[in-house]
């Protein structure tokens, strides 16, 4: 690319370089004209002094035929280099200084001897055959005497003719001092241009430094505090001027927007919402960082060359987008993407974006739209489990209400005859409030681990020994009845940090489930130990099994595998959430191995 210096240079070097020769050539031109016309002039003064000074009688007489010694000869002792022709009025060379006149041509076609014949003084400048070189001529005509009546009679011509040497000869002595003069006007020349050339450029360039300095401001600063420019033309100090107050505000102007563009963006990066800003082809120009994270957009990926569907994959959000383009307020609306591998649900907001700044532009091109996600996923589930959850505790209460109401009423309109069909009524009532009971305790259990704000016992350095014992003392009345012996096993010494009492319940409930679902004169195995930083306690049963595919579920509440589980009394389907609850809170883990008809391990690992 060419600079400022460069192309000036070029062009003022061949311009002047182009008026030099052109100007010497002129000159040369000039004075070569003014050479030959000096020489012209001279030539036709000095044949007129000549025909003035040879007696006009006796010049007649010769060309009359009347006098027989030419008028040349009369010249002979004259000096310089001229030669004198003179020509009869037919042309024929009646006498020649230089040359026999019998040797000569005729000269009735020279243009000279033409015109003096017609009656006028001629001066030409040609090339001589006879003298092989460039001469000039001037010719008069010789007149004969005067009549009573009629024009003067021309008799012939009477021409002068001198050597004109070439002017570049006759100045190639000057030529050495002429050229080494105009070479050096030419050096000089040259030598102002570049200085001129560098001081332009020069100029150029700062006033582009002051243009480029707007980006950064300890740039502009220090070329604003820097000298002035090299050129002290005043255009190019009031451009400066100019220029350094112009760049002054934009600099102000782009931090101000640097700034506001800053915190924008802050505010937007510190949303949890997810914003979409695209323009009217739906070709995006500004997504938030919570945008990128929910839907899997690479951090250093060019936002500006993605669509509003290439970035979510969702139909649903570029239909809303096209119906807030065409005029519609799509209002608030719900819409289910799947965003990096996982099933989400945003609550969507769309508004038009316009760009008042355009106001020539069409509405149809100036218009926009912003789009704001709220992920709702977590409220939605939350939803969904506290329907489910209501469902559940209803279908568990109305079996034993039902239960209890129908036999309250058969004592009430029916009472039954004897004792023994009193107390059978008075039992089942009795269970089923138990039922009811339970199911209550374990509701508030469940509510009371959930809430992060009841104050639950501390932590502390347990024996994790006498925590089984505990355990298993709870639930032993339970397994003697089906003669279950349940079997405890825990290395001595075995100590941890854990909540004792909260521990007890989650095993209780475990052992609860593998008395239940064991049978007869079977054992049970409750045990602990540690295993890679954790401590380790399983519960083994020799029962029915759980099949492969309730596994995953086994810990959701009021989830029963079948329908025999459905029918066993006294289970509220929530002791399972009960220990995952109390696991989550040491910050540990439960989990279950199980095939069906071969028992089931339920193991709490817990972090130590």
């Amino acid at each position: 690319m060419k600079t400022v210096f460069r192309k000036s240079l070029l062009v003022l070097a061949l311009s002047t370089l182009g008026l030099s020769l052109s100007f010497m050539i002129c000159v040369l031109l000039f004075m070569d004209s003014l050479y030959y016309e000096i020489n012209i002039q001279n030539i036709r003064n000095t044949a007129r002094l000549l025909a003035s000074a040879l007696p006009e009688e006796r010049v007649r007489a010769y060309f009359e035929g009347a006098e027989t010694a030419a008028p040349v000869s009369w010249l002979a002792g004259l000096p310089g280099p001229y030669r004198l022709t003179l020509i009869g009025k037919d042309g024929e060379v009646l006498a020649d200084s230089r040359f026999p006149a019998g040797g000569l041509e005729n000269h009735g076609d020279r243009p000279e001897v033409k015109a003096a014949l017609a009656g006028t003084e001629a001066v030409a400048r040609r090339r001589s055959t006879s003298l092989n070189g460039e001469l000039l001529y001037a010719a008069l005509p010789v007149y004969g005497p005067e009549l009573p009546a009629g024009p003067q009679r021309i008799l012939g011509v009477f021409r002068l003719s001198v050597e004109a040497p070439n002017f570049m000869r006759r100045v190639s002595g000057a030529a050495p001092p002429f050229l080494f003069v105009g070479s050096v006007l030419v050096f000089a020349a040259l030598g102002a241009v570049y200085l001129f050339s560098r001081s332009l450029s020069g100029s150029f360039a700062r006033l582009v430094e002051i243009a480029q300095s707007v980006h950064s401001a300890d740039t502009f600063h220090k070329v604003i505090n820097s000298p002035k420019l090299i050129s002290g033309t005043g255009e190019f100090l009031t451009l400066e001027k100019a220029l350094k107050s112009m760049a002054a505000e934009l600099s102000s102007r782009i931090e101000s927007a640097q700034a506001a563009g800053a915190r924008l963006e802050a505010i937007l990066n510190g949303m949890s919402e997810a914003v979409f800003a695209m323009d009217e082809k739906l070709m995006l120009h500004m997504v938030n960082r919570q945008a990128r994270i929910l839907f899997g957009i690479d951090a250093e990926a060019d936002i500006r060359a993605l669509s509003l569907l290439e970035a979510t994959c969702s139909t649903e959000l570029e239909e809303a987008a096209q119906r807030v383009l065409a005029g519609e307020a799509p209002g608030e609306l719900e819409v289910q993407c799947h965003t990096a591998a996982v099933q989400r649900r945003f609550r969507v907001f769309a508004s038009s974006l316009e760009r008042p700044e355009d106001p020539q532009t069409p509405a149809a091109g100036r218009g926009g739209v912003v789009m704001v996600l709220g992920d709702i996923t977590r409220l939605y589930k939350l939803e969904q489990v506290r329907r489910d959850f209501a469902a559940n505790v209803s279908h568990e209460l109305r079996t034993p209400i039902q239960i209890i109401k129908g036999f309250a009423e058969t004592l009430l309109n029916s009472p039954p005859a004897g004792r023994k069909q009193l107390r059978h009524i008075i039992g089942i009532i009795e269970k089923n409030a138990l039922t009811m009971e339970n199911l209550t305790n374990d509701l508030l259990s469940l509510v009371s681990l959930e809430d992060k704000g009841v104050t639950r016992p501390d932590i502390e350095e347990t024996d994790v020994g006498q925590i089984l014992e505990e355990a298993a003392d709870s639930a032993r009345f339970q397994a003697r009845e089906k003669k279950i012996r349940i079997a405890v096993q825990s290395p001595p010494d075995l100590s941890a940090k854990l909540c004792g009492a909260l521990i007890v319940q989650a095993l209780v409930n475990l052992l609860d489930n593998a008395v239940k679902y064991s049978p007869p004169a079977s054992t049970v195995s409750l045990e602990a130990e540690m295993n890679g930083g954790e401590l380790v306690i399983s519960v083994r049963d020799e029962g029915i099994g759980i099949p492969a595919e309730h596994l995953d579920r086994i810990f959701e509440r009021f989830y029963r595998v079948d329908r025999s589980r459905r029918q066993d009394p006294g289970g509220t389907g929530l002791g399972l959430a009960i220990v995952r609850h109390i696991v989550l809170l040491h910050h540990g883990a439960v989990e279950v191995e199980s095939h069906a008809g071969e028992g089931s391990v339920f193991r709490i690992r817990l972090p130590l």
